[in-house]
């Protein structure tokens, strides 16, 4: 069984930077996709940016382009998403997932859309991001 277990939440002042990290347990997959989404209160739950590992393609959502970073660690135990000049928006509880077969990010290799929070198979147990104007 995989656990995900997330860290480095926390309240940040606008334009501040904070850094996630999601330590994956049980397992060391090659190739295989992970991702972060986030949720805030009376929002769905959406796609914040993910990581097919076997080649390193990376997608971001649109909001975050240009300021969140999705990095894994060599041992690809840890994977970070590095947050930069954050927004009151971003103001959410942020979720890693991960998917062994590396097929929740076919959609957005294939150019076919974001992806999708029910292609993941395992999920950690979030972490708040608060961001203060």
């Amino acid at each position: 069984q995989v656990h995900l277990v997330e860290s480095g939440g926390g309240s940040v002042q606008a334009g501040g930077s904070l850094r996630l990290s999601c330590k994956a347990t049980d397992y060391s997959p090659s190739s295989n996709c992970v991702g972060w989404f986030r949720q805030a209160p009376g929002k769905e739950r959406e796609g914040v940016a993910a990581l097919y590992t076997g080649a390193g393609n990376t997608y971001y959502h649109t909001s975050v382009k240009g300021r969140f970073t999705i990095s894994q660690d060599n041992a690809k135990t840890t994977v970070y998403l590095q947050m930069n000049s954050l927004k009151p928006e971003d103001t959410a509880t942020y979720y890693c997932a991960a998917d062994r077969s590396g097929w929740a990010c076919m959609p957005f290799m294939r150019g076919r859309g974001p992806p999708k929070s029910t292609d993941f198979d395992y999920w950690g147990q979030g972490t708040q991001v608060t961001v203060s104007s």
